[in-house]
């Protein structure tokens, strides 16, 4: 995998993938996270956001693709270390399992909404998402692309 550079006004902070990600979210359940953002500052929007935003590819170990600094600073990463590294790396192995379930019933289903799971960051401080919405990403043309999770609340443990 080609590394991605840092979200900046040159690459408009992925203002596509951003768009992507909005726009498979609005498909699966009929509502937006966003209100009247243009699409000009899109990605700038969401990159500096107050809720997490993530994506991970299609990649048999799906690694991710996508994270806005929200989810940057909960997972005490920074964007070299979080992109390309294995999703299922944010979890701890113990609750392995439980994210292979949660992720295949959003494969199954097209989503999940008010999803609660413990996550830890780099530095091992657990944290514990609430009312999680994880959905599958597809392109204009059907064509599946990943899946994303966005969520707003969160405590340390």
């Amino acid at each position: 995998m080609q590394k991605m550079l840092a979200p900046c006004a040159g690459n408009h902070f992925y203002r596509d993938h951003v768009a992507l990600l909005i726009d498979s979210y609005q498909n699966l359940l009929h509502r937006s996270f966003l209100e009247n953002i243009g699409e000009d500052t899109l990605g700038r929007r969401v990159f500096t956001a107050e809720f997490a935003l993530l994506s991970h590819n299609t990649d048999p170990d799906p690694v991710f693709n996508y994270a806005n600094e929200k989810a940057l600073d909960l997972f005490e990463l920074n964007w070299d270390e979080l992109i390309g590294m294995p999703s299922r790396l944010s979890v701890e192995p113990e609750n392995q399992q439980a994210r292979e379930r949660l992720m295949a019933a959003v494969t199954n289903n097209g989503f999940v909404e008010n999803y609660t799971g413990i996550r830890v960051s780099k530095t091992g401080r657990r944290f514990r998402i609430n009312n999680a919405a994880i959905w599958n990403v597809h392109d204009r043309h059907g064509l599946y692309r990943g899946q994303a999770a966005c969520f707003s609340d969160w405590i340390y443990l």
